[in-house]
């Protein structure tokens, strides 16, 4: 009977050891919290994450990495599957990144909300809600350390280009240039030194001469002023003027009386030429025509 006992006693001990064991790694593991699944996609590596690592929400603990492995539907990219308290409230616009917890390198998923779409995000057990991936931080920093080595690497190529030998031999003759530039220019300078003493010298003559100039601009205004004043010149110069208008008619009528005269002359000149005896006897009647006294044909003399 105490044999009895003693076994049932072992095994109450037994199943309530069993129990409480069973109750520690479901409180353990986070089952005893209701969670919602997602489906993570990243198209980066995912180094450093493996299931069962943390899912934070603004720097908060609000699940596990439930499962790890590639997307069926495109091997490209990796697919994360995730659970969440069923009580954090995930948006439409949520993303996620892979963020490093201190020098350890185990990885975690850091869920963040820019505030684009505020309306809330559906899951359920047949179709599972996407929640993008995005770069972390640190893929950004190794992808611009990467542009940045391209970018050196290039420059370093140009830089050996720029500087070979023909041009090197260039670069020297352009210093060797520039430094008999610089020498003539101080000899120029040095030329121009007593040019610039003498600067003031020239200064003054300038205004002495500007002065004059406009003391012969006041004695133009004088005199124009002069000229147009009433009685002055151009009055007499127009009054001689419209004296010469008048008499311009008389003169041609004076030049009309001597070319008559002179046709007068001509044709008295032409008659002693032809008749000298004129000018004693007077001028001889013109002969007589046809049908007057004393015709004489000219057909009866030739007969």
């Amino acid at each position: 009977m105490e044999n009895r006992s003693h076994a049932l006693i072992a095994g109450l001990f037994v199943i309530f050891l069993s129990a409480a064991m069973a109750v520690t790694a479901s409180w353990l593991s986070g089952e005893t919290t209701d969670h919602s699944h997602y489906i993570l996609t990243s198209e980066g590596s995912v180094s450093g994450l493996n299931p069962q690592a943390t899912v934070r929400f603004r720097g908060v603990n609000v699940g596990k990495v439930e499962d790890i492995g590639f997307d069926p539907e495109n091997s490209r990219f990796i697919r994360i599957r995730i659970g969440v308290d069923r009580n954090v409230p995930l948006t439409k616009g949520v993303f996620a990144q892979l963020s490093y917890q201190g020098v350890t390198g185990l990885a975690y998923i850091q869920l963040d909300d820019d505030g684009g779409q505020p309306e809330l995000l559906q899951t359920n057990e047949t179709d599972l809600a996407r929640i993008p991936m995005r770069a972390s931080t640190l893929d950004n920093i190794v992808y611009s350390g990467q542009d940045l080595l391209n970018s050196i690497n290039i420059t370093v190529k140009r830089m050996n280009l720029l500087l070979n030998d023909q041009n090197q031999e260039k670069f020297s003759r352009l210093l060797e240039n520039m430094e008999n530039l610089t020498t003539n220019f101080g000899n120029f300078a040095d030329q121009l030194q007593p040019n610039l003493k003498s600067l003031p010298k020239l200064t003054s003559k300038t205004d002495s001469l500007l002065g004059d100039a406009d003391q012969l601009v006041k004695n133009i205004n004088q005199i124009v002023e002069k000229v147009g004043q009433k009685g002055g010149i151009v009055d007499g110069l127009s009054q001689s003027v419209e004296e010469l208008a008048d008499t311009i008619p008389r003169f041609h009528e004076a030049i009309d009386g001597v070319k008559h005269g002179t046709r007068s002359v001509d044709r008295v000149l032409l008659q002693l030429e032809e008749q000298p005896r004129s000018l004693i006897f007077g001028r001889s009647p013109p002969p007589a025509g046809p049908g007057e006294d004393g015709f004489v044909s000219t057909q009866g003399i030739s007969k």
